[in-house]
């Protein structure tokens, strides 16, 4: 199949999707800020450029969308029927490449946290509590 706009729009449209302060991850900031939680962001010195970490509780949080990320069975997550082998390789390339970070974490003794897209549009109060069990379990 055959993309529906020119190379030019694509690339245009691809380049307007951020990869950093997205809105979910500015509202689990808001939340975390809201209840006197201090955090850093996209720190480059560890694996994978966290998106939030909380040196004092030594935990990542990495706020994931559904698509690129490739969220198994979520709505959010559907392969283009344009470029579909194109798109499977690369959101599996995410895939493997966010395993090897989550270990690489994890074997530095940090604690690693994964939010969705879909639980922040579905369910926030779910990922609030998510959240506070990492600190207060």
């Amino acid at each position: 199949m055959t993309d529906v706009h020119s190379r030019k729009v694509r690339s245009y449209n691809m380049s307007r999707i951020k990869g950093k302060n997205t809105k979910p991850e500015i509202l689990l900031r808001k939340f975390l800020h809201s209840k006197g939680f201090r955090f850093r962001l996209h720190d480059k010195k560890l694996p994978g450029k966290p998106d939030i970490i909380l040196p004092k509780y030594r935990t990542i949080i990495f706020v994931h969308g559904c698509f690129w990320h490739g969220h198994k069975g979520c709505k959010y997550s559907k392969l283009p029927k344009t470029r579909a082998g194109f798109w499977k390789n690369k959101i599996n390339k995410n895939k493997q490449r966010d395993a090897l970070t989550k270990n690489k974490l994890l074997e530095a003794q940090w604690n690693v946290c994964e939010v969705w897209q879909c639980e922040m549009k579905s369910n926030f109060g779910k990922v609030e509590k998510k959240i506070l069990r990492l600190f207060f379990s």
